[in-house]
């Protein structure tokens, strides 16, 4: 698992500096669509030291992880693991991520995506980010801290698309692994908190109405961009509801 154990690195890194995710969304008029959430690295490229180390690879990267064959791939050694962690692995399974990194430019973007039919049975992104990050064999049979909270999701997000109208809820599921979560995020507050979370949709239609105040739109007025703070979204994840109007064809 050479690629995931890289892959892993990468996230526990940017889990110790500012965060500054994309969500972008394409949905198209008949609910289908390519969901993604990406990062840039640049700024954390440049606080790493100049010197080789193991979660720094010396050369440039360009990589393609195909989640579905990689599962496939490596079955074998994922069932070794337990039960907990090959669920997790079957989360990715939709989701394809590219990786690119250049420590001579300090350059690094990370973006996972997933396309889909139905936009009603898309997982949550962010939460297959995270847990991209806790995925494989723990050295020596220690457990390892994860980037931005609990191992496993205490929040839920769905999203929809019916009659001209899109939506992304989301829901806490469990309340004690919630504050759990955010407990663990204190110690990290002062580098989160200049954190930004952005969310970028690009629709089929002109937006009519949208329910939050300072949302950007495109000249055509088909795409929306929306930013919000990191640490607002991770500490009050349910005040972030989106609802979209769409113009009549």
């Amino acid at each position: 698992m050479k690629k995931l154990r890289v892959l892993v690195a990468l996230l526990v890194m940017i889990a110790l500096v500012a965060c500054n995710f994309t969500e972008e969304l394409y949905l198209n008029d008949d609910g289908s669509g390519k969901l993604s959430i990406s990062f840039n690295g640049s700024e954390l490229m440049k606080q790493l030291p100049s010197t080789e180390t193991d979660s720094t690879p010396e050369k440039a990267m360009d990589t393609l992880l195909v989640f579905k064959d990689l599962l496939r791939e490596k079955k074998d050694s994922i069932a070794l693991l337990s039960p907990e962690e090959q669920a997790k692995l079957k989360k990715l399974e939709p989701f394809s991520m590219r990786m690119v990194m250049n420590p001579e430019e300090k350059e690094m973007m990370l973006n996972m995506f997933s396309e889909f039919q139905d936009i009603n049975e898309v997982n949550d992104a962010f939460n297959a980010f995270q847990s991209a990050a806790t995925v494989g064999p723990k050295p020596g049979g220690s457990a390892k801290t994860p980037p931005m909270g609990s191992v496993e999701p205490a929040t839920q997000v769905v999203y929809g698309f019916k009659n001209g109208t899109f939506s992304r809820t989301t829901s806490i599921t469990d309340q004690e692994l919630f504050k759990k979560s955010i407990d663990s995020l204190a110690g990290a507050e002062m580098f989160l908190s200049g954190s930004t979370y952005t969310f970028k949709y690009h629709f089929p239609r002109k937006v009519k109405n949208v329910n939050v105040e300072g949302a950007t739109f495109s000249l055509d007025g088909k795409t929306m961009t929306y930013e919000v703070g990191f640490m607002d979204m991770m500490k009050t994840p349910e005040a972030i509801k989106l609802e979209v109007e769409l113009e009549e064809n």
